[in-house]
């Protein structure tokens, strides 16, 4: 399964790390995702998808 927010889309960005030497390697910075019930309305049940932690503080803050 993809690492990817099922609300706003967010995917792994990709950067570098920067020793002290200053040699930079390139390294993926993977999203906050978590594993969230949420209540559907259409279908009257509970579904557990993936969500990053800003998806879910957007979902707070409208109920």
């Amino acid at each position: 399964m993809v690492r990817k927010c099922s609300i706003t889309g967010k995917k792994a960005n990709n950067g570098y790390q920067v020793s002290h030497s200053h040699i930079r390697t390139k390294k993926l910075q993977q999203v906050n995702l978590q594993m969230k019930r949420i209540w559907n309305q259409k279908l009257q049940s509970w579904q557990k998808i993936k969500l990053s932690t800003k998806a879910i503080k957007k979902l707070i803050i409208k109920s």
